[in-house]
């Protein structure tokens, strides 16, 4: 296995996992269920999603990187 197939394999199975976390946040927003008072107040942050954001983010980097590097060209075929 050469260094880009590597690489094209860790590209494609952080698309997937990148596609599954971003499915599994919760909405930010109350949308029409915050103008009859079915909003909750008092919100807090819990720590599973906490660590869903950072693997989230950690994901998307090494996504974005991945998705630089193999369009550049900058690896030899």
């Amino acid at each position: 296995m050469t260094l880009i197939t590597v690489l094209r394999i860790i590209w494609m199975a952080s698309a997937a996992l990148l596609t599954v976390l971003v499915l599994l946040h919760s909405p930010k927003g109350d949308g029409i269920a915050g103008i009859g008072g079915q909003a909750q107040l008092f919100t807090s942050a819990k720590s599973a999603e906490k660590t869903l954001n950072q693997v989230t983010w950690t994901l998307s980097i090494i996504f974005i990187g991945l998705t630089i590097i193999l369009s550049a060209g900058w690896l030899a075929n």
